[in-house]
């Protein structure tokens, strides 16, 4: 009766641990009615990844790290064995990416390719580690802390330059107290000078006054002499004035009478005549020059016989043609 106890205590606590193994494989991934397939990646550090860590694609689990081994031949790398469902195909451009959640956990994302071949179980496939949290931030703060160096600087050149010009409007303080006491002294001089200058000015002008009350008689006088002076000159050119209308009344009375040439030549038609039997000739003798240019060019001339027959015979051509 004891013996049958202890054989059924014996044999529960091997069901137990038995169920206990396979139930905590279960939970870390392992299936152990499905097949599976080895492939191996090689890390320069794998950050605190463990083994049973889940293998992802696309957030869904297909496999689990089995195996973390270090290589102390080859500059000390990690070897990590990722065990993988035979149903999913690797291609030979396939990455097993290290993954780090926001709580810490690790992970291994493989992201698959389009590559030229299909990998075989037990090959190595392409490692690379995602950026964590720190990487990202890191990357964004470079650009920030340049920015801020830079503005620090730009900083540190406003505060020399308020430094230099702070130092120069002491000097400039300096002197302003100075110039109170200069401006005074200076107002002092200036109003003693106009002060004299004033009574210079008064001095003068009381003098005018006194040389323009003598002046005053003498100015109607000059007043007196100018208006004079003035009906003398309008008398004698109003006097020439009417000596020059009689001489050309004179003038014209002798003209209409027929004194002297013109007036002649507005009383007698004779002078008129004679031009115009000058202004006659003038225009034959041009005529005739005109037609007989060598009657008048011709080396001794001719005679006045000569021009005569000319003129017959041209009289004559002419009475022909008609």
């Amino acid at each position: 009766m004891v013996k049958n106890k202890e054989f059924k205590v014996g044999l529960f606590a091997t069901v137990a641990l038995v169920l206990l193994y396979f139930g905590f494989n279960f939970l870390k991934g392992i299936d152990f009615f499905s097949t599976t397939n080895k492939y191996y990646v090689v890390y320069d550090n794998i950050d605190q990844l463990a083994a049973s860590n889940p293998v992802l694609i696309n957030g869904f689990a297909v496999g689990r790290v089995s195996r973390i081994a270090i290589m102390q031949n080859r500059q000390n790398k990690v070897l990590v064995e990722l065990t993988i469902d035979s149903e999913i195909a690797l291609s030979d451009s396939t990455k097993a990416i290290l993954n780090s959640d926001f709580l810490g956990g690790k992970s291994i994302l493989l992201s698959i390719g389009k590559g030229t071949r299909t990998l075989n179980p037990k090959d190595t496939l392409l490692a690379e580690v995602a950026k964590g949290m720190l990487d990202v931030l890191s990357e964004t703060a470079t650009p920030v802390a340049d920015n801020l160096q830079t503005t620090l600087r730009k900083f540190n050149v406003i505060l020399d330059n308020l430094t230099k010009n702070s130092q120069q409007l002491d000097a400039i303080f300096v002197k302003l107290q100075a110039t109170p006491d200069l401006l005074n002294s200076t107002l002092l001089n200036t109003n003693e000078k106009v002060s004299e200058l004033s009574n210079s000015f008064k001095s003068v002008a009381d003098n005018l006054n006194g040389s323009l009350t003598e002046l005053k008689p003498t100015l109607a006088n000059f007043k007196t002499f100018s208006d004079s002076l003035k009906r003398m000159e309008l008398n004698q050119t109003v006097a020439e004035a009417k000596k020059t209308v009689v001489k050309l009344n004179e003038t014209l009375d002798k003209i209409k009478g027929g004194d002297g040439t013109l007036g002649k030549l507005l009383t007698e038609d004779s002078l008129y005549v004679n031009l115009n039997t000058l202004l006659r000739n003038l225009d034959s003798l041009a005529a005739h020059f005109d037609s007989n240019p060598k009657h008048f060019l011709a080396p001794l001339g001719k005679s006045k016989r000569k021009i005569e027959r000319d003129k017959r015979k041209e009289e004559e051509e002419k009475a022909k043609q008609k």
